[in-house]
């Protein structure tokens, strides 16, 4: 019994011989794998590898919803829900499920241990690149697993095999190896990818290539690199005190592979480096017309439309993107709600840290800052990723497919918890918003999500570079230059390095800070560069966590509009209602802030009293079943190979302790 409730729970770290549930029709490619034939006559020619990888795409590869979604909330965005993340004390280790789980990982072990031996012997038919690049989408689609459970678990079992039908083997794969482990076998499957993927495959960059894995390598280089320097010291890094993998025999006594973690570091700064380096001397970033368009008269933004066409395969940048097809059942409904606010929206902190266009921060002596009375005049002078990726009062909705011009009201609906047709701040979305009116439907948007593109290859060599030197080299001078000039905003960066002041930065900017501390000043900017270029893509709240970025948040309010102030004449007055009781409120106190501030119209909500952060909320906890199946008799977790996180419990329902 206790055998069969392992193998359950482990979700396909078995995976039986025969193909039956791995495949199935593949709407489109328009192929249907076999799901009945014998191993022996699947995955033995070319059609069948890009069937099966490209089968799991969808499983692994974010929505645009799931993409924009993950800043909220953030500093960057929020909606008006709360995340348990920011309320210590009601984020409980849950009994079942959770994060630990294999069985995409499984999919592409069996995968790759199916077709690597045919490769080697030349026994799959097709041309040779094709395969080749078809392999090496399954080392991307495992790599891209496991930076997965990096980034939410840390410590994590490698797992590079199917494995048999056997409790002892089973417990034996449950064993966590180091984060540090599992980040370095991230980057020898890329490397392996890298090999043999293509930049022009069958399907263009709707598929995996290489430039695409070179980015993701150091994506995944950089941030454990971080993740080491600023989270050293603690229980969260191996062999810092507390880490609970030391009691474990299996990791008694546990040595970096470079022979401290400051080596360890500089390793996976180099690494970063040179995958980064690669992608951004060989792609050009997309032009910026500083213009917004409003008619089919009108020129069109390249850099704009790049996040808000169906097809962006033209754009070199782009280096892999999600599409859709409504015609296949395909699509999405990320337009149709943002076209209203979707319940969501930037905030006043965001707002904030966007410099001006002669590169000065807002709050700067002379830098043309017009204010946030209303908030047309935030975008006056403003870098253009402002401009252009906030929709703001009487702009245009759309104007393809449509007979009639709509535009944005003047008034945002922030009184209201309709889901579709409301603004959880003012400051609403823009980013992979379609001026075409079909993709306004329910389920019918075809806009494509963008994935990886090569600006990251720019903004990962500048950080990485000055976390390893403390300076700004030739490279990362040309990058950071481009990355500006694109944005509309005066390239000269020590200009506004000189005029930064980390305490103002602060207000509104979570990565102003590492382990609790303000970090310096160039250091902030790189990261400021950073936030302000995926503004949108859901980079966030990753950045935070691998920086440390959330020690101080002890109380923190955000906000969004500026409410009490001249544009609070636009609104009709009893509609907005405040001080008198929690089901009646539709707004915040003017006694709290000039801001609108979502999570204080009630003050029964959970954070009514700010935003707070503990540090074993910086992983995720692993469920209290996969202790007890993988225990000797059930019951004594202590004789169980796994390990629980950092400060979190391993009995059901309980918090970490808030003290």
């Amino acid at each position: 019994m206790k055998k069969n409730q392992y193998k359950s729970a482990l979700k396909g770290i078995i995976l039986a011989v025969s193909l039956v549930g791995l495949t199935g029709c593949n709407d489109f490619l328009d192929i249907t794998p076999p799901s009945s034939v014998s191993p022996e006559l699947y995955l033995v020619e070319e059609s069948q590898l890009a069937a099966y990888t490209i089968k799991y795409y969808q499983d692994n590869f974010p929505s645009l919803n799931g993409q924009y979604g993950n800043d909220l909330p953030t500093d960057n965005a929020t909606t008006k829900s709360v995340n348990t993340r920011f309320v210590p004390g009601q984020w409980r280790t849950p009994a079942n499920d959770g994060e630990w789980y294999f069985y995409r990982i499984n999919e592409m072990n069996y995968y790759l241990e199916t077709v690597l031996p045919r490769l080697e012997a030349g026994e799959i038919k097709g041309e040779p690149t094709n395969i080749n690049h078809y392999v090496g989408e399954g080392y991307f689609l495992r790599a891209y697993q496991y930076f997965y459970r990096l980034r939410k678990l840390g410590d994590f079992p490698i797992i590079t095999k199917t494995l048999p039908d056997n409790q002892e083997a089973l417990v034996e794969a449950s064993k966590r190896s180091p984060r540090n482990e599992v980040a370095r076998f991230i980057l020898k499957d890329l490397d392996e990818a890298i090999k043999l993927l293509k930049n022009n495959p069958n399907g263009g960059k709707a598929r995996i290539t290489r430039n695409a894995a070179l980015v993701l390598k150091a994506r995944v280089a950089l941030f454990e690199a971080t993740w080491l320097k600023y989270h050293a010291g603690t229980p969260l890094v191996p062999n810092g005190p507390g880490w609970p993998g030391k009691d474990k025999d299996y990791n008694a006594g546990y040595q970096y592979p470079s022979g401290s973690i400051e080596n360890e570091i500089k390793f996976f700064l180099d690494e970063a480096l040179a995958a980064s380096e690669t992608v951004a001397d060989a792609i050009q970033l997309t032009k910026n017309s500083k213009s917004i368009q409003e008619s089919a008269s009108e020129p069109a933004n390249d850099y704009y439309n790049m996040f808000a066409v169906k097809n962006p395969q033209s754009y070199d940048e782009v280096l892999f993107f999600r599409p859709y097809d409504a015609a296949l059942n395909i699509g999405t409904d990320y337009n149709h709600h943002i076209y209203y606010g979707y319940a969501r929206g930037y905030t006043h902190q965001m707002e904030q840290i966007f410099l001006m266009q002669n590169g000065l921060p807002a709050y700067a002596e002379n830098s043309g800052y017009a204010g946030d009375d209303y908030i047309t005049d935030t975008k006056e002078n403003r870098d253009w990723r402002w401009r252009l990726f906030m929709k703001a009062p009487g702009e245009v909705k759309t104007f393809i497919n449509t007979t009639s011009v709509e535009r944005f009201d003047e008034a945002p609906m922030i009184y209201s918890d309709d889901v579709k047709y409301s603004t959880a701040t003012g400051y609403l979305l823009g980013k992979g918003f379609s001026h075409d009116m079909n993709n306004q439907l329910l389920n019918k948007d075809e806009t494509a999500a963008i994935l990886i593109r090569a600006a990251e290859a720019y903004l990962t060599y500048i950080e990485a570079y000055y976390e390893k030197n403390g300076r700004i080299d030739g490279k990362a001078d040309t990058y950071w230059k481009a990355i500006r000039e694109r944005a509309g905003v005066d390239t000269d960066y020590n200009k506004t390095i000189a005029a930064t002041d980390m305490a103002k930065e602060a207000l509104n900017d979570w990565g102003a800070y590492s382990h609790g501390k303000l970090v310096d000043a160039t250091l902030y900017n790189i990261r400021r560069e950073r936030r302000c270029e995926f503004i949108g893509e859901g980079y966030r709240y990753d950045d935070l966590i691998r920086w440390r970025a959330m020690d101080q948040l002890n109380g923190y309010h955000l906000e969004g509009i500026k409410l009490w102030g001249p544009m609070n004449d636009l609104y009709d007055q009893s509609k907005l209602i405040y001080d008198v009781d929690d089901k009646k409120n539709t707004v915040s106190s003017p006694t709290k802030s000039d801001y609108f501030r979502p999570f204080q119209v009630a003050t029964t909500n959970q954070l009514y009293n700010g935003i707070k952060f503990i540090e074993a909320h910086y992983l995720t906890p692993i469920a209290e079943k996969h202790f007890l199946i993988s225990s000797e008799d059930g019951k004594n977790v202590s004789t169980s190979p796994i390990y629980q996180n950092p400060g979190w419990p391993i009995t059901a329902n309980e918090a970490p302790s808030v003290e």
